[in-house]
C-alpha cells in the first residue's frame, strides 16, 4: 500500500547503493509471512535491474514520471523520477487500479467469490539522481488445472521449481529446493554412465526434461557436465518467471498488457 511505497523510498533516500523490495501481500505471490511488511533489500545488481525498458508511457496527470514495460519475463512496469512524491501517488494509484482491474479475455480477475487476487511486488533503488521503482504485477488465482495458481510455476516445472515465486526470484535469482543439490549429482552421475534415469527413484520426475535436453548436445563429457546441468536449470527458471508473468511475452500479452496501462 502507500504506506510500503513511503517506506522503500525513505529506505532507498537514506541508503542509495541498496534496493529494497517488499514482498506481496497474498498467499501464492507473497512472501513467507503475510502478517507483517517484508522487505528484503542489499547492495547487489539484479538482473531485472539491468533490464532494459521496451515501451514508455505516459499516464495523464503523472506526466513528470517515466512509465515503462521492462523486458523481463514476468508484468513490470518501471517508474522513474526524481520527484518521490510524485511516484509515491502514481505507484499507489497503479496498485489500486491493479487490485481492482479485471480483464476476463486476458484470464485476468481481481475476485472471485469475494477473495481478492491482484497485487505487486515493489522494488525501489536510486539510479544517479532519480528513483526507479519496479511494480511487478501479481495475481494468485487458481484453477482445477493449476490447483496451485495460473500465474505460479506450471506442474511440469515443479521437478525443479515448485515453491512460491517470492521477491527475489521475481528479480531473476532462483532460489532452489535444497533437495536438488543431491539430486543434480546423482543426476550428472546418471547421464555419465548411461543409466536410465527413470529407474532411479529419486530422479525419475526429472526423466522426461532430461530427454528433451540431452539431444541437443552432442557429447556430454565430466568437463562439461556441470555447465549444462546449470544452463538448463537456468531454462527452467525462466520458464517458471514466464509462468508467474500475469501478461504472457506474446502480440496478445502486449495488447492485454496495455490495457491495463490505457485504464491507468
Amino acid at each position: 500500500d502507500r504506506q510500503a511505497f513511503r517506506k522503500l523510498f525513505d529506505f532507498v533516500k537514506q541508503f542509495p547503493h541498496y534496493f529494497l523490495g517488499s514482498n506481496a501481500d497474498l498467499p501464492i505471490v507473497g512472501g513467507s509471512i503475510l502478517a507483517h511488511d517484508h522487505f528484503q533489500g542489499g547492495n547487489y545488481e539484479f538482473a531485472m535491474a539491468k533490464a532494459p525498458i521496451e515501451q514508455t508511457y505516459s499516464i495523464k496527470g503523472y506526466e513528470e514520471v517515466e512509465v515503462g514495460i521492462v523486458k523481463w519475463p514476468m508484468s513490470v512496469l518501471r517508474l522513474t523520477g526524481s520527484d518521490e512524491n510524485k511516484m509515491i501517488d502514481l505507484a499507489d494509484h497503479i496498485l489500486t487500479t491493479w487490485r481492482g482491474y479485471t480483464d476476463e479475455k486476458a484470464f485476468i480477475y481481481a475476485e472471485t467469490d469475494g477473495e481478492p487476487h491482484n497485487t505487486i511486488t515493489p522494488i525501489a533503488r536510486k539510479v544517479g539522481e532519480k528513483y526507479q521503482l519496479d511494480l511487478v504485477l501479481r495475481n494468485n488465482i487458481t484453477t482445477k488445472e493449476h490447483p496451485l495458481g495460473v500465474y505460479h510455476p506450471h506442474a511440469g516445472l515443479h521437478h525443479i521449481k515448485k515453491e512460491n515465486i517470492g521477491l527475489i526470484e521475481v528479480m531473476g535469482l532462483a532460489v532452489l529446493p535444497a533437495r536438488l543439490k543431491k539430486e543434480m549429482e546423482h543426476l550428472k552421475q546418471c547421464i555419465l554412465e548411461g543409466k536410465d534415469i527413470r529407474q532411479e527413484e529419486d530422479l525419475e520426475k526429472h526423466a522426461d526434461w532430461v530427454e528433451r535436453f540431452l539431444p541437443n548436445y552432442e557429447s556430454v563429457t565430466k568437463e562439461n557436465i556441470d555447465s549444462i546441468v546449470e544452463d538448463e536449470i537456468g531454462k527452467v527458471f525462466e520458464k517458471v518467471l514466464l509462468d508467474a508473468g500475469v501478461y504472457k511475452r506474446t502480440k496478445e500479452g502486449r495488447e492485454a498488457f496495455e490495457r491495463f496501462i490505457a485504464s491507468l
